[in-house]
């Protein structure tokens, strides 16, 4: 991909911050599962809540192109940071942007793309993942409001977030037309955080399980109308999906390069690991890989952007991509050897906050299913 100047130049902005402001204190956000609200503020002075939405909502008016640009720079910093930020763009923002009505969307897109709101999406319950067509949580109108009761699993800054997008059953009958979307926030009595996930990594990013206890909110919070919760959850799917590649790049990226800065520094039988064969073959392998990935991305980014179906295409992405950077994560760990395998270098937490880009979003058996359907 050849990069315009102004995408150069967001993209150059977007690193110097990463470099200075993330790079250097993921390890200890790491230790510490710590959310660093700071450095969001810093991300959203830079543009980084609101990347696709229109400047008039307090967006950065870009494109999905963009965010790709945007996510694969802030996840070579830290993986947990950029899933926050990858939330937040695609499905939260983008739901709103499409489905939101007018009232909605200055009251919850504008400081959602500005970074004075952090949102959350619940679809994911405790015993279904990627059938959402199981789910069981309910919203029950009563008069001028809505009551949710149920389980969301797995919800990516269900502590942090000042709004969650939930969707949930409003006609049992009905199945997948059943189901509806709700904008919650998480102050109202009801929403409770349950647990925090103790996960592999990511650990600058929450995950949390969510009860919904007779939580109840005005019915102008309905998203859409009544049914379209299905369609409006599927509907940012594919964004997120290409969020999720640009990430799995980043994080590739990031690990590849501290494989070959360390293949170039370390010497054995004489000589630089970087000279030896084995060691800059499996580099080179890296590197194509990751370009590979990255064409995949920004193909179906471009398809999105010219509003054509790119539900292939982003499942292509986010497969190859989350595959190929669990590959080229270990193989980093194999260039640094013992030293790899050891927190004191990098390639170690790397490699645990990767590891999770081929489960959310859809799994990568999910992903193979989309392709194969496209196929027929």
């Amino acid at each position: 991909m050849i990069l315009t100047q102004d995408q150069t130049m967001v993209r150059d902005a977007i690193r110097a911050f990463v470099q200075e402001q993330i790079w250097p204190h993921a390890p200890a956000w790491d230790k510490s599962r710590t959310f660093p609200k700071e450095v969001h503020r810093g991300l959203a002075q830079l543009g980084c809540y609101g990347i696709c939405v229109p400047e008039e909502l307090g967006g950065a008016g870009l494109n999905y192109q963009m965010l790709a640009l945007v996510l694969e720079e802030i996840a070579a910093g830290d993986g947990g940071v950029s899933t926050t930020i990858s939330v937040t763009n695609c499905p939260v923002n983008a739901i709103l942007l499409n489905y939101g009505n007018a009232t909605q969307q200055t009251r919850w897109l504008r400081p959602l793309a500005t970074g004075d709101m952090l949102g959350a999406f619940c679809l994911t319950e405790p015993h279904t993942g990627s059938d959402a067509a199981a789910l069981r949580t309910t919203a029950t109108r009563d008069g001028d409001h809505y009551v949710l009761n149920g389980v969301k699993q797995f919800i990516t800054s269900g502590q942090q977030a000042d709004v969650a997008i939930v969707i949930a059953v409003t006609d049992k009958a009905a199945g997948k037309r059943g189901m509806s979307a709700f904008l919650v926030p998480t102050s109202t009595p009801g929403y409770v955080v349950a647990r925090l996930e103790d996960k592999l990594g990511q650990h600058s990013s929450d995950t949390a399980q969510i009860n919904f206890d007779q939580c109840r909110i005005p019915a102008d919070h309905l998203i859409g109308a009544e049914g379209e919760g299905y369609k409006i959850a599927l509907s940012a799917l594919e964004g997120g999906r290409i969020g999720i590649a640009a990430q799995s790049i980043g994080m590739a990226r990031s690990a590849m390069e501290c494989a070959l800065r360390y293949a170039k520094e370390r010497e054995s039988f004489g000589q630089a690991l970087f000279k030896h064969q084995a060691v800059g073959f499996k580099l080179a392998d890296m590197a194509t890989q990751i370009e590979a990935a990255r064409a995949l991305t920004h193909h179906a980014a471009a398809l999105r952007d010219a509003g054509l179906p790119c539900l292939k295409e982003a499942a292509m992405a986010k497969l190859f991509a989350s595959e190929m950077a669990e590959r080229v994560c270990s193989d980093a760990i194999q260039i640094h050897g013992g030293y790899g395998y050891v927190s004191d270098f990098p390639v170690e937490r790397i490699y645990r906050d990767v590891r999770v880009c081929q489960i959310y979003e859809g799994t990568s058996d999910v992903q193979k299913i989309l392709i194969q359907r496209a196929l027929a």
